[in-house]
Formats: structure tokens, sequence, C-alpha cells
């Protein structure tokens, strides 16, 4: 295992060429060598809600790095029918099965929670990889973490009930943005959760009255995460657990 013998970076310490600041972890995570030989190719851009990032069985362009927001990884299936399988932030990287070789795959992947970052073409990530031996590591890691809460996910749709899945979503969504506050619709957690929109409706209902949430139209305050917590099926720490492999601090 690579161990680590520099400074740690702190967000807003490193920018790309035009001066964008990146709080993106993968990125300030990596030694500076391997930073300068990405750099370059570094373009920041902001990350409007539903915007698609890659669609099923299209060649990969590009790598997204996020400074902020939230990106769901999405199933789609013949009948158009959709499933959330994962969601990402700050913490990883959009288009891992690129980075291994593939052109393509079948899961969309789509901007939920707006914010920004960086994208960079893919070839010359992989060129800047094959030196870059603290971020191969890296991202071997994160790739590993994201299967793992693919998984677990496929998982928890199946075997538990709606209040404890909506928990789950909850408790990742903040922990990626930040925030107490998720903007979000009834229909899109359906849409996300695999299930129709009065049962989360249900569901969202048992958790504000308990105190535990307050939704209002269009967005979800979170009031009491301690509860939410105790809410949620063990699939969200089983996921939590693994986050903490990732990096190699």
């Amino acid at each position: 295992m690579l161990k680590r013998n520099f400074r740690v970076v702190q967000p807003g310490e490193r920018t790309n060429p035009q001066g964008k600041p990146v709080s993106n972890r993968i990125l300030l995570a990596i030694p500076d060598n391997e930073y300068r030989a990405i750099r370059p190719g570094l373009e920041f851009l902001r990350l409007p809600h539903h915007r698609i990032l890659y669609e099923p069985n299209k060649k990969f362009e590009f790598v997204y790095f996020l400074n902020s927001g939230l990106i769901s990884l999405v199933i789609v299936m013949a009948d158009r029918k959709t499933v959330e399988v994962a969601v990402l932030g700050r913490e990883g990287i959009a288009g891992v099965p690129s980075i291994f070789g593939l052109l393509k795959s079948p899961i969309r992947e789509v901007v939920q929670i707006a914010g920004d970052g960086f994208r960079m073409k893919v070839n010359p990530f992989r060129r800047a990889l094959r030196s870059s031996p603290v971020l191969q590591d890296l991202l071997g890691r994160y790739s590993v973490v994201l299967a793992m809460q693919i998984s677990q996910t496929a998982a928890c749709n199946r075997l538990h009930d709606i209040e404890r899945r909506l928990a789950r979503w909850l408790l990742l969504a903040q922990d990626r943005v930040d925030q107490g506050c998720i903007a979000m619709t009834h229909d899109f957690l359906a849409t996300m959760l695999g299930t129709d929109r009065p049962s989360v409706s249900v569901a969202a209902a048992n958790l504000q009255r308990k105190e535990i949430i307050d939704y209002t139209r269009g967005s979800v305050q979170i009031l009491n995460r301690k509860e939410l917590e105790k809410c949620a099926c063990e699939c969200y720490q089983i996921i939590q657990q693994f986050n903490g492999e990732i990096d190699l601090r």
C-alpha cells in the first residue's frame, strides 16, 4: 500500500488553469507532482440540475470531478423505468469505467443536485494516470467502494421498506452536499428509489410526523439527523464504513 509523506492540501489551495478553486477530495488527496500532470486538462463547468453526463451505451468522452452537488447513477430499463443504484459527490469521480479502458457503460449518470466541478478528456487523463501511482491507488479504492455501494443499494431496493430506504438516501445526499436542506420532489425520489409517488409521500409524511424532516414543496429539511440515522436501514452504515477506506491520509 502506498504511504503518503506530503502535506495535506485543503479545499481552495489548488486551482485549475483558469484559477477556479478545487474542492474535490480526490484532486486534493494526490501529491503536487501528480496534480500538475492533470491540471492543464481540468475544465471548470457549472452542473445544473438534470444535466446528463453519460447516457447508457454512449461513448465516454470526459471524466468529471465534482466540487459540489450530487450525481445519481441510474439504471434505465427497456420500458424506460429507472432506479438509482449509487450516488457520488465531491468524494469521487464520474465515469469510473473509462478509467479502466471501457468505452461505455449501461449506467446513466445525471446531476440530481446542482453544483460545479471539473471535467477532463478521457484519453489525456488516462495518459497522466500512468505516471501517477497515488492517484491510481486512490481511484482503485474508490472504484471498489463504488461497486460496493451499487451492490448494497441493489439489495436495499429489493429487501427494505420505502421509509428506511428514503432515510438512507437522505443521509447519503446530505453527506455529499453538506446542507440540511436538500432540493427534491416526491416524483424525483420515487424515480430514484424505484417506487411510486404515493409510497414516497407516505414515507416522507411519517418522517415529518416524527419531526425528523420537514418537507415543503420541492425540498426536504433534515431536522434531526441522529433520529434519521435510527430510521435508516443498515445499508447506510455499511456504505459509509467503506467510504473511509478511500482516503489515503
